[in-house]
């Protein structure tokens, strides 16, 4: 065996078993691999200016390389077990809460001090959005910006690459399983195939990763349980609309029971004084928000998701097949993302160029003007209207004409891996963490999962 522990991703998941392992039992010889660049190395071409709009990269920045998709995110790690995945059914909800504390505290040890941790305990929001048929999620949020999230990334990397050998720009094309280990294939730079073993693996590939988790998981038959998708669009409005939420809550997740179809449609990634960006996923184009800790980043307007969930079983188990029907859709008719004014979508008339820029809302993201309606379906779409004047009620303004909406956005989940209570497949030794899990769906999970497995190798090489 070349190494102890074969580590597959440097997103949170990853990078938080390199740290444990390195901190529990550091006389294993670890190894990382990871599809994307280094940290100082990721960089998306759009600068809004000559380039504008994703040109498909072969890596994506956005979503690849050290630090995972959430490198460049606004860097908020939600302590709670009421959203972000469903690590507490494996590990029970005190331990979960306490790995995810211990991560905030590392975080907090690797450039992340003097942020701030907003928490909704005492919220007088929650009444006021109880009476308006809204539920806000109980959590607290550790908000580091994405200036400060990369600093801590840097500083962890920093630590880690003295420890850990990694493997950048290079993608895993094999995961065998061997008698009392594992073998990984890849290419080097001269694109000759080559293979490291070790007697510990843990996949941590992420949302990005899905389609090659679901080919590792037919390939040694390990089962797996489809997963829901998340569909909506991205809106962006006037800061001091939400200004009252964000200044006590920062990430206020709200969730609103449709009265047509009894759907949930609910807010995700809040991004206060932030901007809206594209990010590719496995070749398709789709929206997300990032948000700044330095003053002078700000911006004036505040961005959210609102997201509606669908899950398919029988006969259709493709979930994400049909989040990327609707992405591809937008993508066609768009060349990317598409931008739409809520009044215009309320007129049921496309939103214009002159039209965007005759409005109150200077949009951050250089998108298409366009029709949503032609793109979502209209149970979601339905769904996404009712919940914007329900907002309206506790934020007033956000059904207003010129509220900007990008489309689409897509949360991708990968199938759900049937795990057993230690986060290890049937094969001992092979552990899948993270987003790419499916258990987990945010940083701060994904990171405590990560925690949990370097744990539970390093207590099983002290035996």
């Amino acid at each position: 065996m070349n190494y102890d522990v074969i580590i597959i991703g440097a997103g949170p998941g990853g990078i938080y078993s390199a740290y444990e392992l390195i901190h529990k039992a550091p006389d294993l010889k670890i190894a990382v691999f990871e599809a994307g660049h280094r940290l100082e190395q990721r960089h998306c071409p759009i600068d809004g200016d000559k380039i504008k709009s994703c040109v498909n990269c072969k890596s994506c920045s956005i979503m690849n390389g050290f630090g995972g998709a959430g490198a460049f995110s606004d860097g908020k790690y939600n302590i709670t077990n009421d959203f972000g995945g469903t690590l507490y059914e494996y590990i029970g909800r005190k331990k979960a809460t306490s790995l995810m504390e211990y991560v905030d505290a590392i975080n907090m040890s690797h450039g992340g001090e003097g942020t701030k941790l907003y928490s909704t305990a005492g919220s007088a929001f929650k009444k006021i959005c109880m009476q308006n048929h809204l539920k806000l999620l109980d959590a607290s949020v550790r908000h580091l910006g994405t200036d400060v999230n990369y600093i801590v990334l840097k500083n962890l990397y920093q630590e880690l690459e003295s420890y850990a050998d990694f493997y950048f720009d290079t993608p895993v094309e094999k995961l065998e399983a061997l008698d009392g280990g594992y073998r990984v294939s890849y290419r080097d730079r001269e694109h000759n195939l080559c293979t490291q073993e070790s007697r510990f693996c843990i996949v941590s590939v992420g949302r990005s990763g899905s389609k090659w988790m679901q080919q590792v998981c037919n390939s040694l038959n390990i089962p797996t349980k489809s997963n829901r998708v998340d569909i909506g669009v991205r809106v962006e409005l006037p800061a001091v609309i939400f200004s009252d939420l964000t200044d006590q809550l920062y990430e206020s997740k709200i969730v609103y029971r449709t009265k047509k179809f009894e759907d949930n449609v609910r807010t995700f990634c809040m991004n206060p004084n932030g901007i809206v960006v594209s990010e590719n996923t496995n070749g398709i184009v789709t929206v997300n928000g990032h948000s700044f800790e330095d003053p002078a980043r700000k911006t004036e307007n505040t961005n959210f998701a609102l997201l509606v969930s669908k899950h398919f079983s029988e006969p259709f188990k493709d979930s994400n097949g049909y989040g990327e029907a609707i992405a591809s859709l937008s993508n066609m008719l768009g060349g990317g993302v598409i931008l739409q004014r809520f009044g215009d979508l309320e007129r049921g008339r496309r939103s214009t160029k002159a039209r965007i820029e005759e409005g109150l809302v200077r949009p951050t993201l250089n998108a298409t003007p366009g029709d949503l309606s032609l793109v979502l379906p209209k149970r979601i779409l339905d769904g996404i209207i009712e919940m914007i004047y329900a907002l309206d009620k506790i934020a007033p303004g956000t059904a207003n004409d010129d509220t900007l909406l990008y489309g689409v956005e897509v949360k991708f989940y990968n199938m759900e891996v049937v795990l057993n209570e230690h986060l290890e497949t049937e094969y001992p030794g092979l552990y899948v963490i993270g987003d790419g899990s499916g258990v987990t769906h945010s940083l701060s999970h994904a990171s405590a999962s990560g925690v949990f497995v370097a744990d539970e190798i390093a207590d099983s090489v002290k035996i």
